[in-house]
């Protein structure tokens, strides 16, 4: 009994160490950029082993929130997110309930296709043809070109993960309120939808994170008016002009000015977040 315990003692020890390890060389690197966006940027060329700043340098981010103009585009990317995070969610919500209760062999065929988009990887080679629909409808420019992309480009892992969701959701309950006469989308809107609080906020953070992260199609859709990109973009910019060309110190406040948002967002989200990705992997 006692061998028995202290080998289950042992190997969780070993676990609990190896998740450790893993946790800190994920983490290491955000760690480091927050630390370090605290120090001057002679100490930072210095190098050395100290990650705690000499002294610390709050007014790294004052000089890089100036320089960089970021007040504007931190509105910016938090107009273009609320859209795309408003928007994906009622998309995908959507696409996994039909998807999830259609039993036509159309609606199988189509579930199907877009499953199998999941290995077909066509990379920045989409741009080009993108850039064309939006500059068809006269939104080249603007970051609106952006929220129509991201919103209606079909994102495969958001609706994997609403279909499964809803899986899980028993169909009888469909089936009662049809019988007392709701319509499809009235069940979904009134009935179904309410269950939902943990899908939408997985949904809501994997789409917060790659609107607000995405730099290369804003980059691209906004080139013609500066004024308009988010604040990834302006990172960039920030760190190939001027002052900031060759401080350090500011191009790692400005990175931690946008990675900031995203902890808080996921601070708040992490309970629901979580239940989410666990309930809709466990049937599909």
């Amino acid at each position: 009994m006692r061998a028995g315990v202290k080998r289950l003692t042992v190997s969780s020890a070993v676990i609990y160490a190896f998740l450790l390890i893993m946790a800190a060389i994920a983490l290491f690197p955000v760690v480091y950029i927050l630390l370090a966006s605290f120090k001057t940027n002679q100490e930072i060329m210095a190098g050395g082993v100290n990650l705690i700043p000499q002294k610390w340098q709050v007014q790294n981010y004052v000089r890089a929130w100036m320089l960089g103009n970021f007040g504007l585009y931190t509105w910016n990317s938090i107009y273009m997110c609320f859209f795309i995070v408003v928007g994906s969610i009622m998309t995908a919500t959507v696409e996994g309930y039909v998807f999830s209760r259609g039993t036509t062999k159309f609606t199988k065929f189509v579930y199907s296709m877009v499953m199998a988009s999941l290995f077909i990887s066509i990379g920045t080679l989409s741009l080009f043809p993108q850039l064309g629909i939006i500059k068809a409808i006269k939104l080249n420019g603007t970051l609106w070109g952006v929220v129509l992309i991201m919103v209606f480009g079909m994102n495969v892992t958001q609706v994997f993960l609403s279909t499964s969701f809803f899986n899980q959701i028993p169909k009888e309950i469909d089936e009662a309120a049809r019988i007392d006469g709701c319509g499809f989308f009235r069940i979904f809107l009134h009935i179904i939808s309410p269950l939902t609080k943990p899908l939408i906020a997985t949904i809501g953070l994997i789409s917060f994170r790659a609107a607000w992260s995405t730099y290369l199609m804003p980059y691209i859709f906004t080139i013609s008016r500066p004024k308009n990109i988010p604040l990834v973009v302006g990172v960039i910019n920030l760190k190939s002009s001027g002052e900031a060309a060759s401080s350090w110190d500011l191009a790692l406040a400005g990175i931690s000015i946008s990675i900031i948002p995203m902890l808080i967002v996921y601070l708040f989200l992490n309970r629901f977040f979580i239940t989410g990705m666990t309930e809709g992997a466990i049937k599909g």
